[in-house]
């Protein structure tokens, strides 16, 4: 019922920017978590960064000062900004969105992945 759709990625050199997209459709009632994970080849899948829906926000410890997330509460769209990119920015990233449809059935959604290069 809910389809998740990201746009954004590329290749960039370091100290590039790039900004990722997340819109989701579907009969949302509320979403509880906007998350942008990453997962470089060989890697754990790791949290980049969360929003709620008042906007409060978390991030890793490796993107701070970097990355922004923010979101767009009436088009159901989550942004990842990241700035000053470096090497080990370099991953496929995914967006996760969950919370409830009109009919209260929780959903759990995960974008198809962009893939960000940060290559001189």
């Amino acid at each position: 019922q809910v389809q998740v759709v990201e746009s954004g990625g590329g290749l960039v050199q370091p100290g590039g920017s790039l900004r990722l997209s997340c819109a989701a459709s579907g009969s949302i009632l509320s979403i509880a978590a906007m998350d942008w994970y990453r997962q470089a080849p060989g890697t754990q899948r790791e949290l980049v960064a969360g929003i709620s829906t008042i906007g409060s926000t978390n991030y890793a410890d490796s993107v701070k000062g970097r990355f922004t997330i923010s979101r767009d509460n009436a088009k159901n769209t989550v942004y990842l900004q990241m700035n000053s990119l470096n090497p080990e920015d370099t991953a496929v990233y995914n967006c996760n969105l969950k919370g409830r449809t009109y009919l209260l059935r929780s959903f759990d959604s995960w974008g198809q992945g962009t893939q960000v290069t940060v290559s001189s």
